[in-house]
């Protein structure tokens, strides 16, 4: 396929809670996108947005989208409960997607939602932005080298805050809206990303709860203890519920040394007694303000998906990779529910 070096026309949809670091991106990228529509039910907070796009049309309805030739591309940032529908539609008319997490409210759902993509032969991408930071990049590069050796232990450790004021936004926290508590909204980049760099996981072990500190349905902490499909033992705690919020942590041990990702900051110690660091340490919106954080691996996701796009290749977060987490989550869910230890199936290219 011959590359397109010409600006992608894209459609947002949504301009809510996750909309700063994106709409600082698309500006940033000016030259590469135009944006032409703003999608969302409230209105007058769409007209209020548009003002940083000159040209861009405003609407409620995504007829209006459906309608118009020109668009190439949409990013969907609407609610979890909204997305199949909306990617449906899109897909069925040709428009490639950059779609916020989780890809929907479960793993069926999202299962569906990945192959209309690919039926329709369109790009799906995912906003799973920590795969793209330099630190992260520098340990997935470290780990396919095997320059750690082989692994021995792994710990994922998120700590954040929310107050209840967070969970007291109609929707937050439910099974209808968001599709889960900690797992689905928070601490999935943190999974993504540990699955992304360790692999598979082959069996687990978890408890999760709703904690004293917040009124919500779903979960809030969540431990965890298992085994990678390569042998090396982990645990997990994932919570909304450690006052003030913590930088996210993964910790993996090898025969020839340890990594430590904290935030953006990785720290790598050998046994000969080398050391490297890359990037620099983030809580990366751990604390009571969820959008505590700079838009620059946003930028970084966006330009690789128009890159992906435009060159006919496969975006840094794919939706079909995106598949992995949301397994994850299912094994951590049923574990707990369960109080028994459930085993995941390898992934294959179909599922």
């Amino acid at each position: 396929m011959k590359p397109d070096t010409g600006k992608l026309r894209l459609a947002v949809f949504g301009v809510g809670l996750a909309w700063a670091p994106h709409r600082d991106s698309l500006r940033a990228l000016a030259g590469r996108v135009d944006v032409a529509w703003l999608v969302g039910q409230g209105i007058e907070r769409v007209r209020e947005q548009a003002v940083h796009f000159p040209g861009a049309r405003v609407t409620a309805s995504i007829a209006d989208v459906l309608a118009d030739a020109g668009v190439q591309a949409a990013l969907v940032l609407t609610p979890p409960s909204t997305h199949r529908g909306i990617v449906a539609q899109l897909a069925a008319r040709g428009i490639h997607v950059l779609l916020e997490k989780p890809l929907a409210l479960d793993t069926p759902d999202a299962q569906a939602l990945v192959d209309d993509c690919e039926r329709a032969g369109v790009t799906l991408g995912v906003v799973l932005q920590h795969r793209v930071r330099p630190a992260a990049q520098r340990l997935k590069a470290l780990l396919d080298a095997r320059a750690l050796g082989r692994l021995t232990r792994a710990a994922v450790d998120i700590r954040w805050w929310r107050p209840q004021s967070y969970y007291d936004m109609p929707g937050r926290g439910t099974l209808a809206r968001d599709g889960g508590g900690v797992l689905m909204t928070q601490a999935i980049h943190t999974l993504d990303l540990f699955l992304h760099v360790a692999g598979p996981v082959a069996e687990l072990a978890a408890f999760a709860t709703t904690s004293a500190v917040h009124r919500m349905e779903c979960e809030d902490v969540v431990t965890a203890s298992g085994r990678l499909q390569d042998g090396a033992l982990f645990s997990l705690h994932a919570t909304t519920a450690a006052y003030p919020g913590f930088a996210e942590r993964i910790d993996l041990s090898g025969t020839l040394g340890t990594a430590c990702l904290t935030g953006g900051e990785l720290v790598v110690q050998w046994c000969d007694g080398r050391e490297e660091r890359c990037g620099e340490q983030a809580a990366l919106g751990a604390g009571a303000d969820p959008m505590a954080f700079g838009h620059a691996a946003h930028q970084a996701l966006l330009e690789d998906f128009v890159g992906a796009v435009q060159g006919g290749l496969a975006p840094a977060a794919s939706g079909r990779s995106a598949l992995a987490v949301h397994r994850l989550i299912d094994a951590l869910t049923a574990s707990s529910a369960s109080r028994s230890l459930v085993a995941l199936e390898p992934l294959t290219d179909s599922a």
